[in-house]
């Protein structure tokens, strides 16, 4: 994390909201052993930062102790979202029919498959995420429409993901693919091997395919002449991790961009999340230093 004032928000000091948020259905049909509410979950307590209800007491009890010591993770959270839907949109302009979400997270409006059909209605989207919460909601809200679907599966397995038969049924592999990796690298361990994870994904895919990618870090923006690294809100966000379904690994810039392996950045590169080919008023140094996510976009030749 960086050492930073408050976050610049609405007039009256509040963050901006998205959604709409929906309450979403009871997670049935899963065994208490399978659904994990001993620990928080990664994905139940982004959705809490974006003001979603679909957490436990667990998530959201985390969650506060991540924004007392960093209050900006939520405007990082809405900043990594607004990412997704800009990067989605320019790929889709471009031709992209495929996509592949990889640890998609909680259903929050507008969800890919919503932002893709925008530009084009034939838009094919597999959600995938290892979390059985997900997949219940995911069930009620994302694959209730043709050509999208939804598989229970871990980015630490990517092969099992590519075989799957919803996978192997929705995406044409001789066709080009989008794979989103967002907000998701960063709780894959280095012993887990998070650029050999990227580089069978990569193998899979034909020429033209695209992964788009956003990860924490714990540096400062390098623009910001007061930003430097506050190691106590680093590490005090880093130990409410170690109590959940996975733990967070901060990245650097240098460390992230190899991630990408056989995927050529696309310009502007490795960038905070913000300045990822912005569609409005690019933040202040400040907000960008408040803005813990580096974005970027990249394409298999």
């Amino acid at each position: 994390m960086s050492e930073q004032e408050m976050p610049q928000g609405a007039p009256d000091g509040t963050v901006p909201e998205i959604g709409p948020y929906v309450q979403g259905p009871e997670p049935s049909g899963f065994s208490a052993e399978e659904i994990d509410t001993g620990r928080p979950h990664p994905a139940r307590m982004y959705d809490y930062y974006l003001g979603g209800w679909d957490n436990y007491e667990v998530d959201r009890v985390a969650a506060e102790r991540v924004i007392e010591v960093h209050p900006q993770v939520r405007l990082s959270a809405r900043a990594n979202r607004a990412f997704m839907r800009r990067a989605v949109r320019e790929l889709v302009a471009g031709g992209i029919r495929q996509i592949i979400d990889l640890g998609t997270g909680i259903p929050t409006s507008p969800n890919t498959h919503e932002v893709a059909r925008e530009t084009a209605p034939d838009t094919r989207v597999v959600y995938v995420d290892n979390d059985p919460i997900v997949a219940t909601h995911a069930g009620a809200r994302l694959t209730n429409t043709e050509g999208t679907g939804f598989v229970l599966g871990d980015v630490r397995d990517p092969k099992a993901v590519l075989d799957h038969p919803t996978v192997r049924e929705l995406i044409d592999f001789d066709r080009p693919v989008a794979v989103l990796l967002v907000a998701v690298l960063h709780f894959v361990r280095d012993d887990e091997d998070p650029a050999g994870l990227i580089a069978t994904l990569a193998e899979a895919l034909p020429a033209g395919s695209h992964l788009v990618l956003s990860h924490a870090t714990g540096e400062p923006y390098e623009a910001y002449e007061a930003g430097r690294t506050d190691e106590q809100a680093r590490d005090g966000v880093v130990n409410v991790y170690k109590s959940a379904t996975a733990t967070l690994n901060l990245r650097s810039k240098t460390e992230i961009e190899p991630l990408f392996g056989p995927f050529a950045l696309l310009e502007p590169g490795v960038v905070r999340v913000p300045l990822w080919r912005p569609d409005g008023a690019v933040p202040s140094a400040l907000e960008l230093n408040n803005t813990i996510f580096y974005g970027g976009v990249g394409r298999k030749g």
